[in-house]
Parts: structure tokens; sequence; C-alpha cells
């Protein structure tokens, strides 16, 4: 149960629902308070509430729990940071070090710590003057925006773009060394909500300065507003190096050529496809997209190893560079694909359910949920195919058949068990398992193996006597009648089927002439109101007329009694001791 509720927490959190993550978390943390693990995932949901107080307690809880666990200290050293508190931060994250030392994630939290704290110190000394654009890169509204944005969302996939703009959001004043890319000025324009001109079509961006006078206010009288204002002078460009330069060059020329490869693929040229991709790949190393768009190619070409190969190589140069972990749980179920359409045999699906598996630890996707199920359906099928041997299902078969005369049952049922298992479509296996928990009082699970007899080879006599049989035992007179009566119309001459019919009208003909005893009678009743059948024959208006007719009116019970069908519930209302006449 608290695996359940950890599970359903883990899945609200990959899909940003945090507060239904929390409530998961606290079911879980009720049914299993010891457990370390839950205390770290709630923390997490807290932190990414912002509410760093119970995102602390939760990581002090962690730790207490297991205090050799470096993911607790992760947890510990991120409350810490969001509450200001970069001492305890740095402390933190270091003690997780000591455990684990190469732990990217312990270092990374460890350097953005002290980057806080001498900040923060630097501030304290002589605070600087407040950067004009700081608000707007505060908090997680930004990446929102920015995802938001068509112009800016593919600069997303971008590393280099991304530890840009963490940079910034860190420290506006960083802002200054980034004006010569133009991605960062469009993702300024987004947030700032304006559109920034180019002068002269060149490619400086026209950027207001700290001081700049206010810009003219709407209610300013018409004859203000058609006065031009003095050209303001152009920022300097930067300066960058030729190392810089080229490396910039470099990331835009693949970008180019992964857009002619998304074209290609898309009109099934894969050859050409690859080339771009693979032009990519080795112009940028620092964008794993171009590994997984080649995987995907080959996947459609058929070509698995190939997939494969390109698919570990993502996984591993995306831990290497801290990707998105959507690309890598992307990377993940590509190779599952792979592996699942290259089985040949039940043992072959095991790597590609582990993969699905992986990469669902990565990101929950629905997509790759649903290759996950298709596996592991694919692998039992394959299972029973592989299983599948007649000669031995009658052998155990004719086993069961001598515990059964042995009245040795409970044996009985195993050795019919697994003769279904090698010949799931033996009709004569599930009759004498059902005659076996008949015999063992467990009737649900005999009357299910009657029906499943029947639905295999609906002439077979024995499913009939089989079922009508569990019927009676459970006092439902009428409709082991119906099954009786079912079996004689493919067998009019069997002496089983013509004595259930005989016990069964004994026993409706006992019921009408009123013969039970008051606790027969009150155990049919009460077995009655649970079926639905006779729950929906009591909740007819019309019925419930027709039951009061034939206690005060008669002559209207006479014309009801014309109904073939008002009669036959009225039969099934007898039978089932909630109508007596007399």
């Amino acid at each position: 149960m608290a695996d359940e509720a950890k599970a359903k927490g883990n899945a609200a959190f990959s899909s940003g629902d945090f507060n239904a993550a929390i409530k998961h978390f606290i079911d879980a943390i009720n049914l299993s308070p010891t457990n370390h693990v839950l205390y770290s995932n709630r923390s997490a949901a807290y932190a990414s509430l912002h509410q760093y107080e119970a995102a602390l307690s939760d990581a002090k809880r962690t730790v207490e729990l297991k205090p050799d666990w470096s993911k607790g200290y992760s947890r510990l050293g991120a409350a810490h940071l969001g509450l200001h508190q970069y001492q305890d931060a740095v402390s933190a994250y270091k003690k997780g070090l000591e455990i684990d030392p190469n732990n990217e994630a312990l270092k990374s939290g460890l350097a953005d710590a002290q980057s806080a704290a001498t900040a923060s110190a630097s501030r304290s000394r002589a605070a600087p003057p407040p950067n004009p654009f700081g608000d707007a890169f505060q908090g997680p509204e930004m990446w929102a925006k920015l995802t938001a944005d068509p112009t800016t969302r593919v600069f997303l996939q971008q590393p280099d773009f991304v530890k840009a703009m963490q940079e910034i959001q860190r420290n506006p004043s960083k802002l200054n060394e980034y004006l010569q890319d133009q991605r960062v000025m469009q993702a300024l324009g987004v947030l700032l909500n304006v559109k920034f001109k180019a002068h002269g079509g060149g490619d400086d961006m026209e950027i207001p300065e700290a001081d700049s006078p206010p810009a003219p206010s709407p209610s300013r009288p018409a004859k203000e507003e058609v006065k031009k204002p003095e050209p303001e002078p152009e920022p300097e460009p930067m300066e960058i190096t030729e190392e810089e330069k080229e490396k910039k060059e470099k990331k835009e020329k693949a970008l180019k050529e992964k857009e002619a490869g998304n074209a290609a693929y898309k009109k099934k040229d894969f050859e050409t496809a690859i080339k771009h991709y693979t032009t990519a790949m080795e112009l940028d190393e620092g964008d794993i997209s171009y590994i997984t768009n080649r995987a995907a190619v080959y996947l459609e070409m058929g070509k698995y190893e190939d997939c494969i190969k390109d698919c570990d190589k993502a996984v591993e140069r995306g831990r290497e560079l801290r990707s998105d972990y959507k690309m890598i749980a992307r990377a993940l179920t590509r190779k599952g694909t792979a592996l699942a359409k290259m089985a040949k045999c039940s043992k072959d699906y095991e790597p590609a359910i582990e993969t699905f598996q992986k990469a669902l630890t990565e990101h929950r996707n629905p997509d790759t949920l649903k290759k996950l199920n298709d596996a592991e359906k694919a692998k039992k099928d394959l299972e029973q195919q592989e299983y599948f041997d007649p000669k031995v299902a009658d052998e155990e078969r004719e086993k069961g058949n001598e515990c059964f005369k042995q009245q040795k049952y409970p044996e009985a049922v195993k050795h019919y068990t697994e003769s279904l298992r090698r010949n799931p479509k033996d009709p004569k296996a599930y009759s004498n398992r059902a005659a076996c928990y008949t015999k063992l009082g467990a009737l649900p699970e005999g009357l299910k193996d009657a029906e499943k007899c029947i639905e295999l080879d609906p002439t077979f006599s024995k499913g009939y006597t089989r079922k009508g049989a569990v019927q009676f035992f459970m006092k439902e007179y009428d409709k082991a009648l119906e099954t009786y009566q079912e079996g004689l119309k493919h067998d009019a001459n069997n002496q089983e089927l013509l004595d259930g019919v005989r016990r069964c009208v004994e026993q409706i003909n006992k019921a009408n002439r009123g013969d039970l005893s008051p606790e027969e009678l009150k155990e049919r009743q009460a077995k009655a109101m649970q079926d639905p059948e006779i729950q929906n024959i009591l909740s007819d208006p019309v019925m419930r007329q027709v039951l009061i007719d034939f206690q005060e009116n008669p002559k209207a019970a006479q014309e009801h009694m014309k109904n073939p069908m008002v009669m036959n519930k009225i039969q099934k209302l007898v039978s089932a001791g909630i109508v007596q006449m007399r």
C-alpha cells in the first residue's frame, strides 16, 4: 500500500502537480513512517512549491533515518539554500560529498551555495545598484514564460543557452556579458514583453540603460508624442574570442543540419537524414538531441543494433552534460522499442521491459508506459505459447482425475491447474477443476471454471451440470434450472441434467407452497436481495404496481397473468422467496 501511494506521488511530481504529490507521500508515510525515501520525496515536493521550512523539516528527518544516504544531504542543502541559509547549505552539501564524492548533484549544489554565500557577503559590504532587469529573471516564472513563447522554446534545448540564463538568474548583472547573444536578447524581450529593434539591420540590439529616462506617458499631449526623441548612442559590441566565435558558429551550423535532417526524415529520406544528424553531432557535442534523432531514423529503418548504440551513447553523454531528464528518458524509450522489435522469445523481452522501466524513472511518459505494458503482455503471451504442450496437459489432467477419485481434492486442483497452463483451451480440465472447487466449497471459483468450460465448448454437457450444481448449492434454484434447461438443448437425454431440473423444480415448488422454515425463508430472501436481477425487478415501477394489484385488485391481477413477461418476473420473485403464492 505504501509503495502504491509512493508511485502515485512520483507520478504526480513528474507531471508537476506538487500538491497532489505531497498528499500521496503523506499517505505513504502514514503507512510506512520509517521509510527515509518518502520523506526525501516529500521534501523535494515542498521545495518545488517554495515551502522551504517544510522541505527542511523533511530533509532533516531523512538524514536522521538514513545518515549514510547522500541524497538526504542534497535535500537538506536545497532547503537551506531556499531559506537563504547559505553556510548551512554549504555544510550539508559537503557532508553529502564525504559520503559520495562523485555525486554531480551535490557538487552543483555546493557550487551554487558557495556562490550565493559569496554574493550575500558582497551585498552586505556594499550593496550594488539594482539591475533594471533583475526582476525579469526572478523565480520559476522566467522558465515558464520562455517555455510558453514559441520563439524561445527551442533555445531551452541548447545547454549553453540554459547555462547562460541560469547565470543571469543568479546574478542579473551578468546580463552585460551576454549582450551579443541574440538568443539572450530574444529571451529578455519575451520576459519584458517588449520587442528590441535592430539598428540598420545589424545584429546589435538597442538595450535601455539603467539610468535612461522613462518612456513618454500615454497621458501626455499629442504634440509631445509627435516630437522625435534624440537618437541614443548604440551600445558598443562586446569583444569575443576567436574560440567563442567559432563555437557559436558551429552551434548555429549544427542547428541548421538538424533542421535539414528533420525535413529529410519527414520525407522518409532516411539516408539523407542520417548524414545531416551525423554532421550536427560532429559540430556540437553538447546537444544529445542530434544523437536521439539519428537513433529514431535507425529505428524506422529497422537497424535496431545501430539504434541501440546511439541510444546508449545519448544516455552516457546526457549524464555527463546533465541534460534534461526528458531527453534521457526519450533515448531509453527508443532503446526499449528497438529491443522489443528484436525479441523472438519471451526472455528477449526482459531487457526491453527493464529499459522501459528505467525510462519511466527518468520521466513518466504515457507513451513509454504503454510500450512497457505492451512488452509485458507480449512476454506473457510468448511464455504461454512456449509452455503449451497438449500431451503433458493430458497427463496432468489424468493425474488430477486419480487424485479426485481418492478424494484428494487440493492435489487434484494443482494437477488440473498445471494441465490448463499447458493447454488453456481444454474444456475438460476446467470442468474437472470446477468439480474439485465444488467439493472444497469454493463455489465462486467453481462457477467461474464451469462458465469458462461452457465458453470453450457450448455443446459440452458436463459444463452445464457443473454450473447447475454450483448454482444449486448456492441456493439459486431458478438460475440452476435455467442452466440445466440450456444444457438439455444440446443433450436432451442427459440424465444428470434431467435430475438437476427435477431437484430445482422441487425446491421452487417448496418455496411456492410456503413449506420453507422461517430461517430458510429469511436466508433465501437475504440472498435474493443481493441478486442484481431481483433488484431490478423490485425497482421497476410497473412491477411494483403489479405486486400491489395482486394484493388489492384481483381483476387487474388476472389481466397481468396474461402477460408472459410479467409472470416470468413474478415466478423469479416466488423462487427467490420474495413473493409467496397462497
